[in-house]
């Protein structure tokens, strides 16, 4: 048995967003965060964010968001200090990190805050410990694994709680796969950026 140091606690994090790039003006819509401690999630944050500008019918349908729900959300700058109060100095974790890690960092840009974050990505480690999921979008490892659903796909809250339990899934079968008796974030972020050939080597 190969024993590492405890886990610790992480911070699961999604964004909705009006588009795909912060570059080309898009902004996040809305946030939901969850703290997975001790194999559950201990505490939740979630917020609608106004952008300042309407959003798409594209965006409505996806998102089921809309602009008169948008209209009296709290605007960026109060929702962001609020979420960097949550977030605190924890490891955060999301499906597709990259995507929700450049919309955190551009909104954090807005308020003068550059601090980097460490990101961990479901994304990336279920492609290198499920092959055989028949694709890795959220919702299909979710019911392949028949993870509970908490709610929509697509809003932030419940694709943060369901992206938490596909984390904890992760973990429960690293351990039992490799025998670890726990496994801290630094060793599963690395294990996202081995190359596909060398994870069973």
């Amino acid at each position: 048995m190969q024993s590492l140091t405890a886990d610790e606690p992480i911070i699961v994090l999604d964004f909705e967003t009006s588009g795909m790039s912060p570059d080309q003006g898009d902004r996040a819509i809305e946030v939901g965060a969850v703290q997975v401690r001790n194999g559950r999630i201990a505490e939740r944050f979630q917020s609608l964010i106004n952008p300042g500008f309407l959003i798409s019918r594209e965006i409505e349908l996806v998102t089921g968001i809309n602009n008169r729900m948008l209209s009296t959300a709290p605007p960026a700058a109060q929702v962001m200090e609020e979420l960097a109060a949550f977030l605190g100095s924890s490891p955060l974790v999301a499906h597709n990190a990259s995507f929700d890690e450049k919309f955190l960092q551009a909104e954090f840009a807005l308020l003068g805050r550059k601090r980097p974050y460490s990101f961990g990505c479901t994304l990336l480690l279920a492609k290198r410990i499920y092959p055989e999921a028949p694709n890795h979008k959220l919702e299909t490892l979710i019911r392949y694994h028949k993870l509970a659903s908490t709610g929509e796909f697509h809003r932030a809250l419940a694709d943060a709680e369901m992206t938490a339990g596909l984390w904890l899934q992760i973990v429960a079968d690293l351990k039992q796969r490799y025998g670890f008796s726990a496994l801290p974030f630094a060793v599963l972020k690395k294990l996202s950026r081995v190359p596909y050939q060398e994870v069973d080597a």
